[in-house]
């Protein structure tokens, strides 16, 4: 057992080190302009999804910034640290299709932890993704792709494996994507759109904390986390 999982194991069965866990908590910034949103024009010439617009069309959430650069939708993890997950006893996480976008666009969950893709939408909606790793793949096939009727029942999978920003896409409505990630650990936060972030009851230990985002790259500091709570905060800039 590396370092890294026997400090892990100590912190979760040990009862002192239980009760030193600490935080990590921060904000992820973006300084500078983002780039420019495309504006989803398809949406408009399928009549059941473009109804929901009254004739303007939606644009994509690549880069979810604020006004003092808070930046949302950044996955915030430490780095080689794997188990033990929760993923099979945590509250199951939702993706719903919902004006003919998938909502949320981006989605971080565990390992083995439920998935419930929902269509919200009076049209027909097919789910279609393509895991990378293998173990990820259902009964073995290359990618997954299930159709879903018009408000019709739920979809439900789990992952026994990580990967990062596996893409849902919709194939009847091409401009549909969504990219989800899968950790196999506990130690992971996604940031809302005022940059916040908390990684809760992190075992004492010295880490590397990686911030994520899809299009802006990923960046790291190395931390040590001890009996309070540790404040890490980020930065991401045009490339």
């Amino acid at each position: 057992m590396n370092k890294i999982l026997s400090l892990l194991a100590v912190g979760i069965l040990g009862g002192a080190s239980v009760a030193a866990a600490a935080d990590i908590i921060g904000t992820v910034t973006y300084k500078g302009t983002p780039p420019a949103e495309k504006t989803i024009t398809p949406i408009l010439d399928d009549p059941s999804c473009g109804a929901t617009y009254g004739g303007k069309a939606p644009t994509t959430h690549f880069y979810v910034v604020g006004a003092n650069g808070e930046f949302g939708d950044v996955i915030v993890s430490l780095k080689d640290v794997y188990g033990p997950a929760t993923g099979a006893s945590a509250a199951p996480a939702v993706l719903d299709q919902k004006g003919c976008l998938y909502t949320p666009s981006i989605l971080t969950l565990q390992t083995s932890q439920k998935l419930i893709v929902k269509n919200s939408d009076p049209v027909l909606h097919n789910v279609h993704l393509n895991p990378t790793v293998a173990d990820n793949e259902k009964a073995n096939e290359a990618s997954i792709n299930s159709a879903q009727m018009p408000n019709g029942a739920d979809l439900n999978y789990a992952f026994p494996k990580p990967e990062k920003f596996l893409k849902f896409q919709c194939d009847v409505h091409p401009w549909m994507f969504a990219w989800v990630t899968i950790v196999d650990s506990p130690y992971f936060a996604q940031t809302g759109a005022d940059g916040k972030f908390v990684i809760k009851n992190v075992p004492p230990g010295k880490y590397t904390i990686v911030a994520d985002h899809r299009k802006a790259g990923e960046t790291t500091q190395d931390i040590e986390v001890k009996d309070t709570d540790v404040t890490v905060n980020f930065t991401f800039a045009p490339k």
